[in-house]
This record gives structure tokens, C-alpha cells and sequence, in this order.
């Protein structure tokens, strides 16, 4: 499997926030109303506008509107894809990029 550093760097960049974290244990939960997940912090209705933003952009969370609020979920396709790339970041494979494992050359 081909590991896209770029991409992911992005979504793990989003997520080194410790609020969006606790967005995202939020909304593992299901579905959830902007006023629910606002309900959980002390900041203000754009504060969360942002971190939402920045989890749709990276592709881990989806919104839909409904009336004045928006509904966010977890994307479980982009979500499920990062946590393979973890797993084979962090896993020897068969095409893990240093290639020959058992070759050093220090002198």
C-alpha cells in the first residue's frame, strides 16, 4: 500500500487540536446538532465553526444543514482510511519505505 504522507499530515495536523479531538470522541457517538457539540465547550458559536471547518476540509466529518443549524457526523470511509494508514505507518511491511531492513552501512 502506497502511504500519502501529504494528505494524512493534513488530517493529523487537524486533529492536533484538543478540542477537535474532543469533537471528533463526540461525534463517534453519531450525529450530532452544532448546538449539542457547542453545549460541550466554552467558546463561542464561530470558534466551533472553525474546528468544524477544518475537520470538513481534511475530509473526517460531514455536515448537513437543518433550518439554521448544521448536523455533523464522522465521514467512517476517511476515518477508516486513516486509521489503516496509522496502522501500516506503524507496522512492518513489505513495502515499508526504508526497504532493506537488514542492510547497515555504519562504520
Amino acid at each position: 500500500m502506497k502511504l500519502d504522507y501529504n494528505e494524512n499530515a493534513k488530517i493529523i495536523k487537524a486533529l492536533s487540536d484538543a478540542n477537535r479531538l474532543r469533537i471528533i470522541d463526540m461525534l463517534s457517538c453519531g450525529e450530532k446538532c452544532a448546538c449539542d457539540i457547542l453545549e460541550n465547550f466554552d467558546f463561542t458559536q464561530p470558534t466551533l465553526s472553525h474546528h468544524m471547518k477544518v475537520l470538513m476540509e481534511c475530509g473526517l466529518v460531514n455536515s448537513r444543514k437543518e433550518g439554521i443549524w448544521s448536523h455533523y457526523s464522522l465521514n467512517a470511509t476517511n476515518c477508516n482510511k486513516l486509521m489503516l494508514f496509522i496502522m501500516n505507518l506503524i507496522t512492518d511491511t513489505e513495502d515499508c519505505i526504508c526497504k532493506d531492513k537488514s542492510k547497515c552501512e555504519c562504520k
